[in-house]
């Protein structure tokens, strides 16, 4: 008896020791492949941008959580809005968890809404997660009529924007194309700082698409003073500052108009997202998933990010994933709600651009 309880003692402790080699060779495996190694981190935009900006600070710090400390090297790969560095991640880069990049936050959403010059699939995309959960609103000067959401019903709101596909013209025209037609545009305007300069001389009435932590850190004595309201948050989640300020989705009359605005908007949750080429091995995902989520609770990098005044609200890879899948089961419908939500309609335009 006591030699069977000693040999079931041994195999059992040799179970034990080869589980844990296992997951020893795993964790090594890992660290193997990075150590000495430079990891590109490709930037869809051009150098000293919002995205450039966030990259580089990322770059900075993510390295010393990944096992094997790669150095992490940021590559700027500009163009088509870095919808070509879409299509280079999903179809040219290594597939070995050697390289990660970010892109524009709507790009994800770009094979539903127009599909033109889309090659990918972004629900197969190695999320690895986002430093912003970018909460943008609509705002309008204190000299303005229209003070809420329901001015719209009645009165005409004046918008300032700056050029052709961004998102201070694509979501002012979704606001009208799906909720009120009393909004009209004036975009062309270089800059969001000439949008409000444009408030300020009473050219318009407010501006859309402008980014809360902005707001909050270059123009907080307007809040103080009063000198703007703010009608609605253009995101899918409150931010905790507005808690008494509605979201876009509480204006939609159904549930596919709710969830067309919902394809429109989920752009904001990955406000500055992250990301590898599709099928790179799942130990090394589930390693850079978790460097990010460390990265983003490293006091130094923390610190960092304060000193150049950047917001950090982090999403983790899987919540990506999941919002990501739930966009893309959207049905035909909602789709083609969505598709001509986005399309401008010059009538609301007063300069025609």
């Amino acid at each position: 008896m006591r030699s069977v309880k000693r040999q079931l003692l041994c195999l059992c402790a040799g179970l034990l020791i080869s589980h844990g080699a296992s997951v020893s060779l795993k964790a090594d495996g890992v660290s193997d492949f990075y150590d000495g190694r430079q990891v590109r981190l490709l930037i869809g935009y051009s150098a000293g941008g919002g995205y450039d900006t966030y990259a580089r600070l990322l770059a900075r710090h993510l390295g010393k959580h990944i096992p094997g400390n790669p150095t992490i090297v940021p590559q700027n790969m500009p163009g088509a809005g870095s919808l070509i560095l879409a299509n280079f991640l999903y179809n040219v880069a290594p597939k070995d968890g050697s390289v990660i990049a970010t892109f524009g936050r709507g790009i994800a959403m770009e094979p539903l809404l127009s599909g033109m010059g889309t090659r990918f699939d972004a629900s197969k995309f190695s999320w690895i997660g986002s430093l912003n959960n970018e909460v943008r609103v609509c705002a309008s000067w204190y000299e303005s009529d229209v003070k809420s959401m329901r001015d719209l019903e009645t009165k005409e709101f004046i918008v300032g924007a700056t050029g052709s596909g961004a998102d201070t013209v694509t979501f002012p025209v979704v606001m009208s194309n799906l909720l009120s037609p009393n909004i009209k545009l004036i975009s062309g305007y270089p800059g969001g700082n000439d949008v409000l300069l444009a408030m300020e001389r009473g050219e318009v009435d407010g501006r859309c698409a402008w980014s809360w932590s902005t707001i909050m850190s270059r123009n907080g004595d307007w809040l103080r003073e009063g000198r703007i309201n703010i009608l609605v948050q253009l995101a899918l989640e409150k931010h905790p500052d507005l808690p008494n300020v509605p979201l876009i989705t509480d204006f939609a009359d159904n549930d596919d108009e709710s969830m067309a605005l919902e394809l429109i908007f989920s752009r904001q949750v990955m406000g500055r997202p992250y990301l590898a080429p599709p099928s790179i091995p799942i130990d090394r995902q589930k390693a850079l998933r978790n460097a990010f989520d460390a990265t983003t609770r490293d006091p130094e990098f923390l610190a960092d990010a304060l000193r150049i005044q950047l917001e950090i609200n982090p999403v983790n890879g899987q919540a990506i994933d999941d919002l990501i899948a739930r966009i893309y089961g959207a049905s035909d419908n909602v789709i083609r709600l969505a598709s001509e939500a986005i399309v401008k309609n010059e009538s609301m335009s007063l300069n025609g651009n």
